[in-house]
């Protein structure tokens, strides 16, 4: 899974993909024997964990008034996995499952406020925190040999497929959420929440016949969802057919701040060819010694007056080969992906 590896010739992308999620899982098996010192010598993370985990597992957002969501959580959760950072896994991990995780289905509310008087108010899930949570669980399971953590994995895995898939226009769309998103004539999706090398462990884990198809359809959909000159994906697209898919109506048509993690799930799950033309156009903005913009809008070409984070460009680097930020940044998200493009 080295950057490197992204942009060599004739490589089979589904080849690829399963070397790097098993390279992922061996190294994540490599555990200590229990009752030995744990010892965690990355020091991004443990910067990182200081920075936005406090002590009871919750992992907090700085830039957005200080809440928690299932995506932080699920960041967090895959994060100190890879460090193999177990004591802040399962602070985590208990935090999420006690505080978001649902009484009725085995998913995870999205948001936590701790200043409202009741910080869980919206049952409604955030499907990619689910996916890295199901993902990290199982992984974990593995590593660390403690079944109820592939147990819930399980649970979740279901869960996703019961009540997050849709057939519709001959196609299995993942929707971003339980509620809210398959109303009317349109689907709307989020391509940032294809998660690549949790669905590619989901399929292993549970088989093709069960996840096969979103994952084919997952694929689709992010290989329609190029727009405008530069042909990239918007944040949020609607699904009005088998190969109908625009910017959503009612949000901004922009690469921006959800797409950004389109190319980097791509890059960890081993399929640059689903985002090439963003991998083009960072480089030609390189070679025209000109900054990459946080966000551009698809539709007019309107482009933000200010650079992409210190994440993005870690995404950038990993995709193109220059040279990543060496400091983490203060920001929640920015410091996030900055994590993930690491992995």
């Amino acid at each position: 899974m080295a950057a490197d590896s992204i942009f060599r010739p004739k490589v089979d992308r589904r080849t690829f993909s399963l070397g790097a999620l098993m390279a992922f899982t061996a190294a994540c098996n490599t555990a200590p024997s229990q009752g030995r010192a744990q010892q965690v010598n990355d020091p991004l993370w443990t910067q990182w964990r200081d920075r936005f985990v406090a002590p009871e597992g919750r992992v907090v957002d700085t830039g957005n008034g200080r809440i928690s969501h299932s995506e932080g959580q699920s960041y967090g959760m895959i994060l100190a996995l890879r460090a193999g950072d177990r004591e802040a896994f399962e602070r985590i991990a208990k935090w999420t499952q006690d505080t978001l995780g649902r009484e009725d289905m085995a998913l995870h509310s999205w948001k936590y406020d701790p200043t409202a008087a009741v910080p869980v108010s919206d049952p409604n899930n955030a499907t990619d925190g689910d996916l890295v949570i199901a993902w990290a669980l199982a992984l974990a399971g593995q590593r660390w040999k403690r079944s109820e953590w592939s147990d819930r994995a399980r649970e979740v895995r279901k869960a996703i497929r019961e009540h997050c898939v849709i057939s519709r226009f001959g196609r299995e769309l993942l929707l971003p959420g339980v509620v809210g998103f398959a109303e009317g004539a349109q689907v709307m999706l989020n391509p940032s929440y294809f998660v690549w090398p949790a669905l590619d462990q989901f399929a292993k884990a549970d088989g093709a016949a069960t996840w096969g198809g979103v994952v084919r359809d997952c694929e689709a959909i992010t290989t329609l969802a190029r727009f405008g000159m530069h042909s990239l994906p918007s944040d949020w697209v609607a699904v009005s057919g088998y190969n109908a898919v625009a910017p959503a109506v009612g949000k901004p048509p922009r690469f921006g701040y959800d797409a950004i993690r389109i190319p980097l799930y791509a890059a960890v799950g081993g399929r640059s060819t689903l985002v090439q033309p963003v991998a083009d156009w960072w480089r030609s903005r390189i070679a025209q010694h000109r900054s990459i913009p946080a966000w551009v809008d698809v539709v007019t070409g309107e482009e933000a007056n200010y650079a992409l984070s210190s994440g993005g460009a870690a995404i950038a680097a990993r995709l193109i080969g220059s040279t990543p930020p060496v400091a983490l940044d203060s920001d929640y998200f920015s410091a996030s992906l900055q994590m993930l493009a690491r992995l």
